[in-house]
């Protein structure tokens, strides 16, 4: 049995604290506990003992997940590009990114923090409903911002910056994050694999340095393409490149039989 507290909630902001957020069969949450995850829209997730003392059952055959490494970015709402590239103007693509109906545009914009700034980011398209900025956390210390590990389109807390580009300004109060890694997955894929939507996946690298990632985010949709999506600070400590490929070894805190 373990007991939840507040400040145990608050030291995982840093990583990122799991939505839902998994409580097992004993554990205690105090009601400091239960008020911070409730003001961060953060559900909870029970889950039996029995559901994690036995091993989980392997998928079949071997899953290996194509990499692909982020490097920073910015997606844009449409309001957004017209103020920074110009009134009736739209993204331009100039190549498509792996998953469909994704392209990194030819436009690009300078980020401006506190102390530094970083030129020459690429925009991604198409635009979306709310601007937000994924960056690593080396970038933060060269712009002097300091954004939390957060999902996509998870904007609660995060700092803001500036975007400047050919024709115009904007000034963010919030938006700028570190992604959290996570797979993206079609319905198809999730359904041979046995997994819904915020599972968490484990996942190991091979070669003779492994890494492990235990903590992967599930994205599904019909419109997502296989691939496990990590920024730059982590491809280089796991030796990781897009084009690589990961093995699935485990889900949801618990490691497949070995043996197959």
């Amino acid at each position: 049995m373990a007991v939840i507290t507040e400040a145990k909630l608050r030291a995982m902001i840093v990583k990122g604290i799991p939505n839902p957020y998994p409580l097992y069969e004993g554990d205690k949450l105090t009601p400091a506990a239960a008020d911070f995850l409730k003001g961060r829209g953060i559900s909870l997730k029970p889950i039996k003992r029995s559901e994690t003392t036995q091993p989980a059952e392997i998928p079949a055959g071997d899953v290996w997940i194509p990499v692909g490494v982020s490097n920073r970015h910015v997606h844009l709402s449409p309001e957004d590009v017209e103020t920074l590239f110009g009134k009736g103007r739209t993204l331009t693509p100039l190549r498509n990114l792996s998953q469909p109906g994704q392209f990194a545009a030819a436009e690009t914009v300078t980020l401006l923090g506190p102390k530094g700034l970083i030129q020459g980011v690429r925009v991604l398209g198409p635009a979306r409903g709310a601007t937000q900025v994924e960056i690593s956390r080396t970038d933060g210390y060269q712009l002097g911002v300091h954004p939390p590990v957060r999902l996509s389109g998870s904007h609660e807390g995060t700092p803001g910056i500036t975007l400047i580009g050919p024709h115009g300004v904007v000034t963010l109060s919030r938006g700028v994050i570190v992604a959290q890694c996570h797979v993206h997955m079609s319905d198809a894929d999730a359904g041979k694999l046995g997994l819904t939507e915020n599972d968490r996946l484990i996942l190991k690298t091979s070669g003779p340095r492994p890494i492990i990632f235990p903590e992967v985010a599930v994205r599904i949709s019909p419109h997502y393409a296989l691939d496990f999506h990590i920024d730059l600070d982590e491809a280089n400590a796991a030796n990781l490149k897009t084009g690589d490929t990961i093995q699935m070894v485990g889900k949801n805190g618990v490691m497949f039989a070995s043996g197959r």
